[in-house]
């Protein structure tokens, strides 16, 4: 079953959010970006985890969650 973590809304703008831990193999990656399929809203698409490197695709922005707990990263709301 795919879903996303949180969906956070604030002043009528909302992301979306999915969270994991590490994404060690393409499967994995694969899995966790999969897990937005099923939204057709076009609003901001997010997958946080503790990995470094930047693995952005097809729309969604891949962050760093310590970057985003220690505010060097933040989510943009549509």
């Amino acid at each position: 079953m795919k879903e996303v973590d949180f969906v956070v809304i604030k002043n009528g703008r909302k992301c979306f959010i999915h969270v994991a831990y590490v994404m060690e193999s393409e499967e994995t990656i694969t899995r966790e970006f999969s897990a937005f399929s099923p939204i057709k809203d076009a609003s901001p698409k997010y997958v946080l985890s503790l990995d470094t490197i930047d693995m952005s695709r097809n729309g969604i922005t891949h962050l760093n969650i310590i970057d985003f707990l220690t505010h060097k990263k933040d989510l943009f709301l549509s």
